[in-house]
């Protein structure tokens, strides 16, 4: 897969809730500065967090709004719309950057405002 396509199954699977597929598009040694679950080294460390997705989400949506490639990099403008299992509602814009190589995601990072996802820091 071109980077255009490793971005476009990124936020297909996060929709889908396909998460052990998901963490399949990072490269084995991936590092991921993620902003609320700090740094993450390695996919094996991320689908182990991954598996707690479901006991903290409902339901989960991230839509591309808008999309930037070049070459193995790729910039994604989105929104997140989300409800926790308790009931509360994530709505938050973030930005997601990614450095891709040989079809798979080595390297990742998201910004975005902290302050909607209130509900699962403090739970």
């Amino acid at each position: 897969m071109n980077t255009q396509d490793v971005v476009k199954r990124y936020y297909e699977l996060a929709n889908a809730g396909e998460w052990d597929a998901w963490c399949d598009l990072f490269a084995p040694d991936q590092t991921m500065d993620e902003q609320l679950a700090g740094r993450i080294e390695g996919r094996e460390t991320l689908r182990e967090m991954m598996k707690g997705f479901p006991t903290t989400y409902a339901a989960f949506a991230n839509r591309p709004v808008h999309i930037v490639v070049d070459g193995e990099q790729a910039a994604v403008v989105s929104h997140i719309s989300a409800r926790t299992v308790s009931g509360a509602t994530i709505e938050a814009d973030v930005c997601n950057y990614f450095r891709i190589s040989d079809g798979e995601i080595t390297y990742m990072t998201n910004v975005h405002d902290s302050v909607p996802f209130a509900p699962i820091l403090t739970s």
